[in-house]
């Protein structure tokens, strides 16, 4: 069947325009100028625009933005003859990127086209087109390069690298290019390597007296996390380094600006490399970009070493505070029973974080377990508004009641777990086959490239600094290509790894009577609900919701009619909020839920 895209009567455009900073996409315009001239260049060329798409704030080093994938679903879905940009790289700052694009949008008859192309549709303008966009990667390449030297080398030369704030305790100086004692901030963080290293206390109680005391974090926030104060006492900024010490650290150029009878703290730069990159995970019919940061440390060697003002800590109490929480890990509330629901199968209904294990123990010597948000517990009490511990015996049992009834109707179980698969499936992009096979061809391409500029390098047609200038790009060329390889197979892998759960789900519930599946223990019962992809919602007054590998939704509540409340029996609730009998076998709820919801949380039921 051919293709009617560009073909018919009229021409078709999608605007695209993109940029890549918080503070652009907060202004706006940089989106509305890209919008306006690709306005104008439309009417100029007679397009009808279908639709005007921007991606505020996303990193064109990915293809994985809102608006991107909104534009590549335009194209599948037929009609468009031209997706228009202000600049190649508004498409992808990659060049392997835009030739995945390109060859995508050929399929559906569709051309990729922006203001500032220099050649045509013939193998020359492509050719050109490759080149300017190799050119601008090797700029940007070179720029960034130049500012890290640049960062670098003013660190060599004993100046802090300042960003959004300075350490607590610390404030920049008048050129913000080194730190200057805030006395006010710093009488915290010596208290705190007071209390851990003379007084011996716990992390714990000293979070405890801060928030009592009103005292703030130096980003605002209320509760003194374990780790920032971890972050506090390992920090060489507040040691004292004596003249001696530091004479070992730093160039002699630096040193000769130091009173050798005064000590400094260590401000390290270069001490970590942080790799930030955006991905995209399915959420039922929609999906959810999140930013995924990697931070490594570096080899001691390549450190950096800036000293800074005297904290005015005495080296004794640093050097007792670190030795009080080197062996002082976090104990686990795991260690007293197994918590079946952890691991982000159970959510809270307020703001849909995961929820954490508790553990209570009164006076009396009794030991009581919960299930609290990890977002009001751990982080922020305003962030949420769920004030609740959820009971873990109650909450559990709950729980299994409704899957072991899904679980003893195999066939049904069945038809939704093969459900889900294909829902899988049909939500990876495009063909991931033909997506599978434009990479290989990359590949070949650039092992085929690489082989004629050693061959041209032999015979003396380019020199071996040109030589290595092209190698270079080509293994950035490769390592993208390996890349996306390596996300579609780790898809793959992923379904894969759901028709075996299937399979082996299935095959123990062939041997296990109906009966028996209430004596499976608790590690059991959550390897079952990882199979399943279950997912639990608990809300303060209201149902459960229970959402997983299985087509229809399920909301729990405690019903308080006599029937139920005398005997102490959980009932599910159907969507009217009436109470109905409850059989585990046969039971479906009237919650009908499409097929491509399995995976998401159905709406809350009111009781």
């Amino acid at each position: 069947m051919p293709s009617t895209n560009g073909h018919g009567p009229r021409k078709r455009a999608i605007l695209y325009a993109r940029v890549s900073t918080e503070e652009q996409a907060r202004s706006g315009y940089s989106l509305t100028q890209q919008i306006e001239a690709l306005r104008q260049y439309a009417a100029s060329e007679g397009y009808e625009v279908l639709e005007e798409v921007t991606d505020p704030g996303q990193s064109g080093a990915s293809l994985e933005r809102p608006g991107m994938d909104r534009v590549r679903a335009l194209v599948a879905a037929g009609g468009v003859s031209v997706v228009l940009a202000q600049d190649r790289d508004r498409f992808a700052r990659e060049p392997a990127y835009l030739y995945l694009l390109r060859k995508e949008f050929e399929e559906h008859g569709t051309k990729i086209c922006a203001l500032n192309d220099r050649g045509d549709d013939s193998p020359e303008g492509q050719l050109t087109d490759g080149i300017i966009d190799q050119i601008a990667k090797f700029e940007r390449a070179k720029t960034a390069e130049r500012m890290r030297r640049g960062k670098m080398r003013k660190a060599r030369e004993g100046k802090i690298i300042a960003g959004r704030q300075p350490d607590c305790g610390f404030k920049y100086n008048a050129t913000r290019d080194g730190y200057e004692v805030d006395e006010e901030k710093m009488r915290i963080v010596r208290r705190i390597f007071y209390m851990v290293g003379v007084e011996g206390r716990s992390l714990h109680e000293i979070n405890k007296g801060f928030v009592a005391q009103g005292a703030r974090t130096p980003t605002g926030k209320k509760v003194w996390s374990r780790t920032l104060i971890r972050n506090f006492i390992g920090d060489d900024v507040y040691k004292p380094h004596t003249y001696q010490e530091v004479e070992k650290l730093v160039a002699p150029e630096v040193l000769a600006r130091l009173d050798p009878g005064c000590c400094y703290g260590i401000w390290w730069f270069n001490r970590r490399k942080t790799k930030t990159t955006q991905i995209s995970v399915s959420r039922g019919n929609g999906k959810e970009y999140k930013r995924q940061t990697k931070r490594m440390l570096r080899d001691r060697e390549e450190w950096i070493a800036v000293p800074v003002p005297d904290s005015g800590v005495p080296g004794e109490w640093v050097d007792a505070a670190r030795a009080a929480l080197k062996d002082n890990h976090w104990n686990s509330n795991a260690g007293r029973r197994f918590w079946e629901l952890s691991g982000g199968i159970v959510n809270c209904g307020g703001c849909g974080c995961a929820m954490v294990s508790h553990t209570t123990t009164i006076k009396s010597g009794s030991t009581y377990f919960y299930y609290a948000c990890r977002t009001r517990y751990h982080r922020d009490r305003k962030a949420c508004t769920q004030n609740k511990h959820f009971p873990a015996a109650k909450l559990e049992a709950q729980v299994w009641e409704t899957v072991s009834g899904i679980l003893k109707d195999p066939e049904q179980l069945r038809a939704d777990l093969d459900a889900m698969i294909e829902l899988e499936r049909k939500n990876m992009r495009g063909n991931p086959d033909k997506e599978a096979q434009l990479w290989a061809d990359k590949l070949a391409e650039v092992h085929h490239r690489r082989v004629r500029y050693q061959e041209m390098a032999a015979d003396d047609l380019i020199t071996f600094d040109e030589l290595r200038a092209r190698l270079t790009e080509l293994d950035d060329a490769r390592k993208t290509a390996e890349r996306e390889l390596d996300a579609l197979r780790n898809h793959r892998e992923y379904l894969d790894e759901l028709e075996q759960d299937r399979d082996t789900l299935l095959e123990s519930l062939v041997d296990t009577a109906p009966d028996a599946l209430d004596e499976l223990t608790p590690e059991v019962r959550r390897q079952v609900y990882k199979m399943l992809r279950l997912k639990v919602r608990a809300y303060l007054d209201g149902p459960l919701e229970v959402s997983g590998a299985f087509s229809d939704g399920f909301s729990i509540c405690e019903s308080e009619t006599p029937s139920a409340s005398s005997s102490g029996k959980r009932i599910p609730c159907n969507n009217r909020g009436r109470a109905e009998a409850f059989d585990p076998s046969a039971h479906r709820p009237e919650l009908a839920l499409p097929p491509s919801s399995a995976r998401t949380i159905p709406a809350k039921v009111s009781k």
